[in-house]
């Protein structure tokens, strides 16, 4: 799906409307994480936010800051960038998560009882995120933004919630569904065996 000019644009100026959303854009590139996004639930739900007529951080839980260092995969130093990011952040009282995308396999069959290769890019572990509105990332680079939408920013807009079947199961795509259909109600729901593309 073809991401316009327009698209991404549009994306900006509502993304412009979180406060939180762009101190962690305007700080994050301070933490030195090579290739890092912001993503998943902060951008899609801020967008839905205001297009419910929301205030633009209602029910956002998490902001997920990810980045991609293949050269360096210990927790350790994962948990560097934690500690970093909660003295830079601690102004702000929300929940930051950090990973590094480049470690994801050596947890993942742990946690949810499948195994995945290494991913070879940030941009290959967004695009395996549970939602195609969640597939999205935004990142700063020499003062500009930049974003990388696996399936575009049509469901985002259109407040689609379209499963990625890359990694998830039908249950954890149908849990998202009831949760998020009840704090956003103008949310369309796609079956999980409807046609996703």
């Amino acid at each position: 799906m073809e991401l316009t000019k327009d698209k991404i644009d549009r994306l900006e100026e509502m993304l412009k409307q979180n406060k939180t959303l762009q101190i962690i854009l305007q700080r994050a590139d301070s933490l030195h994480m090579s290739n890092w996004y912001l993503g998943a639930g902060c951008i899609s739900q801020t967008v839905w936010n205001i297009l419910h007529g929301f205030d633009p951080e209602q029910n956002i839980k998490d902001y997920d800051l990810v980045y991609y260092d293949a050269e360096d995969i210990t927790k350790e130093s994962e948990l560097a960038f934690m500690q970093k990011a909660a003295d830079m952040f601690k102004d702000i009282p929300v929940v930051l998560d950090i990973v590094n995308e480049a470690r994801v396999h050596l947890w993942v069959e742990e946690e949810f009882g499948y195994a995945i290769d290494q991913y070879s890019s940030v941009e290959e572990a967004i695009s395996t995120w549970p939602t195609t509105i969640t597939c999205v990332g935004v990142t700063r680079r020499e003062g500009m933004i930049h974003v990388y939408a696996a399936f575009g920013l049509d469901d985002v807009f259109g407040m689609v919630l379209r499963p990625n079947k890359k990694l998830i199961t039908e249950e954890v795509y149908m849990n998202k569904v009831k949760k998020w259909t009840a704090l956003w109600p103008k949310l369309t729901a796609v079956g999980w065996n409807e046609r996703c593309e």
